[in-house]
């Protein structure tokens, strides 16, 4: 039995890890995170294998070379992040559902690529405003790489009407339900 892709796409600071950690911890389906790679440095507690695959540049260029990604993208200069085709292939085999955490392009390349086997699902803030606000709480970004991360949102956004499902993310609670109605339909 072959399994099934989750892609979950949304801009920076949308709530999307939020809402997949917690879907993941409740461990009530047969979901595998999905990790990706990427050429940049772990945040604070980020864990290599774990969160992401941390890869040098020569690394992440090596690799797109060989043809080792499903999908990759270059979503800031000179940073990359992708998904590795073996961290798909061995567990879709093996009967299991994934979880994919990704980009918004690399989320419509996938379906592409997927069809019927995977299902689409971004997640939208209730506005740019919000966002920026949600970004700013954080408090682990400078202004400048607030300011380039909305801008990349508001073209991101342009991207949804691409995904099989869109799930506003104005009340978290809300936001969680309403994806996890949408996988376990899929399911």
């Amino acid at each position: 039995m072959t399994g099934k892709l989750i892609i979950i796409s949304a801009p920076s600071g949308c709530g999307k890890s939020t809402i997949i950690n917690h879907i993941m911890e409740e461990g009530t389906r047969d979901l595998q995170f999905s990790v990706s790679a990427t050429n940049r440095l772990p945040r604070p507690g980020e864990v290599d294998g774990v969160n992401y695959y941390f890869l040098t540049d020569d690394e992440f260029k090596t690799r797109v070379a060989n043809g080792e990604f499903v999908e990759f993208e270059e979503v800031y200069p000179g940073r990359y992040y992708g998904t590795l085709r073996s961290e798909l292939e061995n567990r879709l085999s093996n009967g299991h559902n994934i979880i994919l955490d990704i980009d918004v392009k690399g989320g419509v390349n996938v379906k592409k690529q997927f069809g019927d086997q995977a299902v689409s699902i971004f997640i939208q803030p209730p506005s740019i405003k919000a966002l920026r606000q949600r970004l700013e709480g954080r408090g682990t970004d400078a202004p400048d790489v607030i300011n380039q991360r909305v801008g990349r949102a508001e073209y991101e956004l342009t991207f949804a009407p691409q995904y099989d499902h869109i799930v506003v993310n104005d009340q978290l609670d809300t936001a969680i339900n309403e994806t996890k109605t949408l996988i376990d339909s899929f399911i």
